[in-house]
């Protein structure tokens, strides 16, 4: 067949491609239409599902905080035998799935594991204690690098002052504590864009566990594109104030101690 004898094939082709392009770009703005509309409408599953992560993620983040400070610390500041192998599991459970995280959460939780009777799988609980496995290695490990760069300077002042351990501690932590604010919002960032762990130990059940990155999951597959769109907005935005105070940290700390 001659090669001009498909030209109105191609063209007809060609034509049904720009009406398919135009129809996926209409379905994209009206998307992003209705994704502000939820938020300037303030939608209630939208605040229900955003106060749902932020009540799990801040409370594992605090937890994780007061368990990977003074762990980091410990690990910058003693010798003892075996410190370089615990240092290199900390910065390997850095690494680590979160779905393997959320795996083993999930067999210590259910009804034949340890603390089945505890009754916390599918719960917001559950999803705290996950979180927390998943924050506090990340924040004990980056602490650990902040606070052995200032102990090798302030060892020898530490220990002519014969602070006790305790006081060694809590004055170092003080005095990286603009540094140390990275490490702990470098935590929270991790915390709140986490869905593995969180959908197997949550269930992503409505009105109890579901989260913003897990509800995103979810409406995206059922095709509920606008309030996968709202969630994800607010998401951005919460992970961009993250972002710019830790940007005024840095700034203040420059300014104050050069």
């Amino acid at each position: 067949m001659p090669l001009s004898s498909h030209g109105p094939l191609i063209a007809l082709l060609e034509s049904l491609i720009l009406i398919d392009e135009s129809n996926d770009l209409a379905a994209m703005y009206s998307a992003f239409v209705d994704a502000f509309s939820l938020l300037a409408q303030l939608d209630s599953t939208i605040i229900r599902i955003v106060l749902t992560s932020l009540q799990v993620s801040l409370t594992a983040l605090i937890l994780g905080t007061l368990v990977g400070l003074p762990l980091g610390a410990w690990l910058a500041t003693e010798e003892f035998a075996g410190k370089k192998v615990a240092i290199v599991i900390l910065n390997s459970l850095m690494g680590v799935p979160t779905v393997i995280v959320g795996v083993l959460v999930y067999l210590v939780l259910s009804r034949s594991g340890p603390f089945g009777e505890w009754g916390w799988l599918f719960t917001v609980k559950g999803m705290i204690v996950a979180q927390f496995f998943i924050t506090t290695p990340l924040i004990a490990a980056l602490s650990r690098q902040i606070l052995e760069d200032s102990w090798k300077i302030h060892r020898e002042t530490f220990m002519a002052l014969r602070l006790p351990p305790l006081a060694r501690l809590k004055w170092l932590i003080w005095d990286c504590r603009f540094s140390l604010t990275i490490a702990i919002l470098a935590g929270f960032a991790r915390a709140i864009s986490e869905v593995g762990a969180v959908m197997i130990v949550g269930g992503n059940i409505d009105r109890v566990t579901r989260t913003m990155t897990t509800a995103i999951a979810l409406e995206t597959s059922k095709g509920d594109l606008a309030l996968a769109l709202s969630l994800g907005i607010v998401l951005l935005g919460i992970v961009l104030v993250a972002n710019i105070f830790i940007f005024m940290v840095r700034q203040m700390a420059e300014r104050r101690y050069g």
